[in-house]
């Protein structure tokens, strides 16, 4: 069934929250997925929760948004996703203009194109060279690109390589663009790159966590009157509805100029 693949209660999310939990000494990520799985069933061709187990996916849920704020979203792992992005986006940039940039044969297809969603449906040879792509082929490219000719790429990837990563800050509210601005000047001072590169090292957006999105895929309760029911409607837990609201935080990330 498709909903045990992919849906918001699937077995790929049960998965790697209890093994996120488990590796990254995080407890609140720990679920109780065998109560979980004793607790669906099938009606109508849908997936289901009996009643009796809304208790258990209200925790599903919660350790959800706890573990996105301390681990997937926290800010060590943001700043090196987004130095990460911007290495590949430099090294694409690279071969775009011409510069021979060293890469696995897979990694050099998505270098040399722009490859957009329909070439997925289209091709699948370009599934099959998706595929193929695996943390080696970055790892291994981010070491070479460390004497890279091109500053950019070899300033980002021999931080990446050093775990020297870019200070982030977080907040509530979004950094103004004199700040950002300041910071931008700052690093073009430093690293002498022109308006064009400094995009490369300062970077800001938002981080939205949503645990529960009732209007994509929801997640239904049996009740024992045989009504079903969306979750926040079936639990007598208000957080759950607090779960179903995106919360948003806003970052900026730059490298602290060494003197």
């Amino acid at each position: 069934m498709l909903q045990l693949i992919s849906s918001q209660l699937d077995m790929d999310r049960m998965d790697y929250l209890k093994r996120d939990s488990f590796y990254s000494g995080v407890a609140e990520g720990n679920i109780s997925s065998d109560r979980l799985i004793q607790m669906m069933t099938v009606v109508n061709d849908q997936l289901v929760i009996e009643e009796k187990g809304i208790y258990s996916v209200e925790k599903f849920l919660m350790a959800r948004r706890l573990m996105y704020w301390q681990v997937y979203l926290h800010k060590t792992v943001v700043s090196a996703e987004f130095m990460l992005i911007h290495a590949l986006r430099r090294a694409k940039w690279c071969v775009k203009n011409g510069q021979e940039v060293f890469s696995s044969p897979s990694l050099q297809f998505f270098l040399e194109h722009d490859v957009k969603k329909k070439d997925f449906l289209d091709d699948t040879s370009v599934l099959e060279k998706f595929a193929r792509l695996d943390d080696y082929d970055i790892l291994s490219a981010i070491k070479v690109w460390q004497d890279s000719d091109d500053k950019v790429l070899a300033y980002l990837s021999t931080a990446l390589v050093n775990r020297d990563l870019f200070k982030i800050e977080i907040a509530r509210t979004p950094f103004s663009q004199d700040r950002i601005q300041f910071e931008k000047e700052m690093v073009k001072s430093a690293l002498g790159v022109n308006d064009d590169e400094v995009d490369f090292f300062v970077y800001h957006d938002i981080l939205s966590n949503k645990a529960y999105n009732q209007d994509k895929q929801n997640i239904n309760v049996l009740m024992k009157n045989g009504t079903i029911v969306d979750l926040s409607m079936a639990s007598d837990n208000l957080n759950i509805s607090a779960l179903a609201q995106p919360v948003e935080k806003y970052f900026l990330c730059y490298p602290v100029m060494k003197h």
